[in-house]
């Protein structure tokens, strides 16, 4: 089985050849929109995952060749759109508090997390701290706990040091262990999902 080509050898490709950009779409949409349904839901996020690579595909000659995963610049790129819509995220985390029902999780999916835990019970209390975050201490906690991106990654999706990454996530799982308890079974609060190798704190 060949070796799976470099993103970014994908994105340098399309520069001359565009059509190579659809390896690019074809490779990561799935996992675009599935963590920004998470944050609006899934109408809005159809929307705001096809602009994404939509303006990827715009900004592309300006893609650091140097990281052969373009995943964070994918998902720093639908941060930023999704930002326009941060009204929307806040009113679906208080309904989700209000109901207790994530709409953008399917109802296999939804099963599957019941049997990990009481979601009747917490989900609500979880969907009230999220909202109750500051954006940029949730973009920062949901990029890592929601998309699996490492601290490094998610420095490179937002644009910040690894060390402001990690004070963000580090005050966010505070704010909603205060408001909720235990979150790790909900955010990710193991290694697996929540990756603490990402780099040296340097800022």
């Amino acid at each position: 089985m060949p070796e799976r080509e470099p993103d970014a050898q994908i994105v340098a490709a399309s520069r001359s050849d565009p059509a190579r950009f659809e390896e690019l779409f074809d490779r990561h949409f799935p996992a675009i929109h599935r963590y920004l349904a998470r944050r609006v839901g899934s109408q809005l996020a159809d929307d705001l995952a096809a602009e994404t690579f939509v303006q990827a595909f715009r900004i592309r000659a300006r893609y650091e060749f140097s990281r052969p995963d373009a995943r964070p610049w994918l998902l720093g790129i639908a941060t930023n759109l999704f930002r326009h819509h941060l009204r929307d995220e806040r009113r679906r985390l208080l309904a989700q508090a209000r109901t207790g029902w994530d709409q953008s999780t399917a109802p296999d999916e939804a099963e599957r997390v019941a049997e990990r835990v009481d979601s009747r019970a917490a989900g609500p209390r979880i969907a009230l701290a999220l909202a109750s975050l500051p954006s940029r201490d949730r973009d920062a906690l949901l990029l890592v706990a929601w998309a699996g991106l490492s601290y490094r990654e998610t420095a490179e999706s937002l644009g910040i040091p690894v060390g402001t990454v990690r004070s963000r996530v580090n005050r966010a799982r505070q704010r909603v262990r205060e408001l909720v308890g235990d979150p790790g079974q909900y955010l990710g609060e193991d290694d697996d999902i929540l990756p603490t190798k990402g780099g040296t704190a340097d800022g």
